[in-house]
């Protein structure tokens, strides 16, 4: 007898960013004719680049001839595009070898499935965190169900942070088995130390953990002493997992590509060397045909010179209008913390209020759309998170109704 996995009914509510999206459109449609400005779901807005657009040719044009027609490609991704990632990393003074890249459809995608590779164990997450940690880990049965009262799922592990603490997390009391971290965090936008990573990568070590390092947003860190790998710190090849993506440094958001690096060194418990990169690598060629033959060419140029001069003119753009953002929040008074190293603007909500209700003050008043911090975990209460992401006429446009319409 077929029964459904009873997992997905632990899930509390819907999922984030679709109930900004259904509150939005109910607003719009009780509201005809009004203007509703959009700071909230964190998608690229700017064209691809010339050199990227042109890679982006070269794979459909092949598939126009006999010649370069492909067909399946391999599940880990294209040796060229490999090779280009390997480089992008040598380059930092990081080496990784070939057989330990495996390029996929994005870091969600990437996010959620690598946890299927751990046996049962103990989570801890960054709270607040993107969802799709917690909620991933919920449907493969890790945790308990949701607990109203904290706003947490039992038998996860939540990781404060706080402005106390700078907004990243101290250890975890005890030992746990797996740790996402994300920096520059999402939606905090704030950016891991090298000290405060290698206390993790130490941690993790000591009790044979895993830490699953999301790094989709490094490209957006100008501050030359912050990492943008977590490869950056002595033996974090023998604990951590990398994911990375072009989504926002490209503007692939639609095309898909990203990529895991898996180190061959890297084991958790009664594993030995290449066990977890076997397992991935199983999962991978299992579950996955690889990612897009259209979209691999363009990754592949744009980790060339050219393309990178290229996108960090758009990195630049969306660093602009964070800097707007955050400058008319505090303006108000308010304070606002990220916009700096990071393309979010994680506010705190006047008096503490709600930050459902702070949504809907913003949408009513100003008809600016952000995303509630409590979305991203019960240490989002009290914040709302504002996305950098967009045209810089609609994010001024979008800001002076903040200033002049919001009512404190």
């Amino acid at each position: 007898m077929a029964t459904i996995n009873k997992n997905y009914g632990l899930l509390e509510g819907g999922y984030l960013f679709p109930e900004v999206t259904r509150r939005t459109n109910m607003f719009i449609a009780e509201n005809p004719g009004v203007k509703v400005m959009r700071l909230g779901i964190g998608d690229t807005t700017e064209p691809l680049t010339p050199t990227v657009i042109e890679g982006l040719k070269t794979g459909v044009d092949n598939l126009a001839h006999k010649k370069t027609y492909t067909g399946y490609g391999n599940e880990q991704g294209n040796t060229e595009l490999i090779e280009a990632i390997v480089n992008d990393y040598r380059k930092r003074g990081i080496s990784i070898d070939p057989s330990e890249i495996f390029v996929s459809d994005g870091a969600k995608p990437d996010s959620s499935n690598i946890q299927s590779i751990f046996g049962p164990g103990t989570v801890a997450v960054q709270d607040p965190a993107y969802p799709v940690y917690v909620d991933s880990n919920v449907i493969a049965g890790r945790t308990g169900p949701f607990n109203e009262d904290t706003g947490q799922y039992e038998g996860i592990v939540y990781m404060p942070c706080t402005k106390e603490n700078d907004f990243f997390p101290k250890l975890p009391d005890g030992k746990v088995d797996i740790i996402y971290l994300c920096s520059p965090n999402n939606p905090t936008g704030a950016v891991a130390t090298k000290e405060q990573l290698k206390t993790f990568v130490d941690y993790a070590i000591a009790n044979k953990a895993g830490i699953i390092f999301d790094a989709a947003y490094e490209v957006f860190i100008s501050d030359p002493k912050l990492p943008k790998s977590i490869y950056e710190i002595p033996g974090a090849e023998k604990c951590a997992i990398e994911i990375k993506s072009f989504s926002k440094s490209e503007g692939f958001t639609g095309v898909r590509l990203g990529y895991t690096v898996l180190p061959k060194t890297f084991v958790v418990e009664n594993t030995k060397k290449g066990e977890m990169n076997a397992a991935w690598n199983r999962r991978q060629t299992t579950f996955f045909n690889g990612a897009s033959c259209l979209a691999q060419p363009g990754g592949i140029v744009a980790l060339t010179e050219d393309a990178l001069r290229e996108s960090q003119k758009t990195i630049d753009h969306y660093m602009g209008n964070a800097k707007i953002i955050k400058e008319g929040i505090e303006y108000l008074g308010l304070t606002a913390y990220g916009g700096v190293n990071a393309p979010y603007v994680w506010m705190e909500t006047p008096d503490n209020m709600d930050s459902w209700d702070f949504f809907e003050k913003l949408l009513n008043e100003a008809h600016v759309v952000g995303t509630p911090g409590s979305g991203f975990g019960p240490s989002g209460k009290g914040y709302f998170r504002l996305s950098a992401f967009g045209d810089r006429e609609d994010i001024i446009e979008a800001v002076d109704s903040i200033v002049n319409n919001l009512k404190l």
